[in-house]
C-alpha cells in the first residue's frame, strides 16, 4: 500500500510546546527552553542520552506534570480522549483477564463493554492477541504484555499516543517484531505518537522526524527528518537509505553528548 498522507510540511497542527521548562527541588533544571511543534499523523522520536529530559516532556505533554515555565497549547483545545499513553512497563492489571485490561480506558468513563465490544476486540485482532482475550497477564511473554499496552492505549482512537521506552527491556527480535506491530496499529487507527527512544535505528525506522535532545539542561538541539514512505519493511533496514538516516541521528546523538561531556 502505498503511503499517502501528507507531506510533513502539509500537516495541520495537533499540539505546540512552547518555552517550556522544568525545575525540580528548585536547583535541577531538566528542561530548559524547550519548544516543539507536534502536527497531525507526525510519528516523533525523542532521542538523546539518559538524564536529558525525555520522560519529563512526555509528562508534561501528557498533564502527569506541570511545567515550571512555559506552555502546552493544542489546536482545537484537548479532551480526555485525545491522549492515550505506554509505559516502559505494560502496567497491566493482573487480576484482569487481557480483554478487561484493554476495556479499562472505557469502563474508567463508564462506558458499559457491550458498548465498546467491537472496538475492544479490534485492537486485539490488530495486535494479534484475538486469540488469547481470555489469558490473565502472568500466562503472556513480555512481548505479549506489552502488544495488550499498546491495544489499551489506541482503543478509544486518541489523537495522540505517548510512548515511553516502551521496548527497552525486550530482545532485539521481539522489538523489532514490535516496531513493525506498532507502524501497522498506527496505519490502521490514524494517531500521532510521540515515541521516546535510546536506540538510532529503532528511531529511524519508526519515526518521521527524530527531535534530538541534550542534557543538563533538556534542550531540542537538531531534528533528523525521515523522508523513507510507509509502510517501512524489513528491506528499509538494510537499505542504503535507512544507512544514511542512521548515521545523520548518530552524528546528532553524539552532537548531544558532546555536549553534555
Amino acid at each position: 500500500m502505498p503511503d499517502i498522507r501528507p507531506a510533513l510540511g502539509a500537516r495541520p497542527n495537533l499540539l505546540q510546546m512552547s518555552h517550556v521548562e522544568k525545575t525540580f527541588r528548585g536547583d535541577i533544571v531538566a528542561l530548559r527552553d524547550m519548544n516543539l511543534t507536534v502536527n497531525q499523523g507526525d510519528f516523533i522520536s525523542l532521542l538523546g542520552p539518559s538524564g536529558c529530559g525525555k520522560s519529563t516532556a512526555l509528562r508534561i505533554i501528557s498533564g502527569l506534570m506541570r511545567p515550571t515555565a512555559g506552555q502546552i497549547r493544542w489546536s482545537g483545545g484537548q479532551s480526555k480522549d485525545d491522549l492515550g499513553i505506554v509505559f516502559q512497563e505494560p502496567t497491566l492489571m493482573p487480576w484482569a483477564r487481557v480483554i478487561d485490561n484493554v476495556w479499562l480506558p472505557f469502563r474508567l468513563r463508564g462506558v458499559p463493554y457491550g458498548q465498546v465490544k467491537d472496538d475492544v476486540l479490534r485492537a486485539l485482532k490488530l495486535v494479534g492477541l484475538e486469540k488469547f482475550q481470555r489469558a490473565f497477564p502472568r500466562e503472556l511473554s513480555g512481548g505479549m504484555k506489552m502488544r495488550v499496552a499498546i491495544a489499551r492505549a489506541m482503543v478509544t482512537r486518541p489523537r495522540l499516543i505517548l510512548m515511553d521506552e516502551p521496548f527497552a527491556a525486550l530482545d532485539e527480535i521481539t522489538r523489532q517484531k514490535l516496531n513493525n506491530d506498532l507502524l501497522a496499529l498506527r496505519e490502521a487507527i490514524g494517531c500521532t505518537v510521540i515515541f521516546v527512544t535510546h536506540s538510532v535505528f529503532e528511531s529511524v525506522f519508526l519515526s518521521d522526524r527524530i527531535v534530538v535532545m541534550a542534557a543538563r539542561p533538556g534542550r531540542v538541539i537538531r531534528e533528523v527528518e525521515v523522508d523513507a514512505p510507509y509502510p517501512r519493511t524489513e528491506e528499509f533496514r538494510t537499505s542504503p537509505e535507512y544507512a544514511a538516516h542512521c548515521r545523520q541521528a548518530s552524528d546528532a546523538l553524539h552532537q548531544a553528548i558532546g555536549e553534555v561531556a
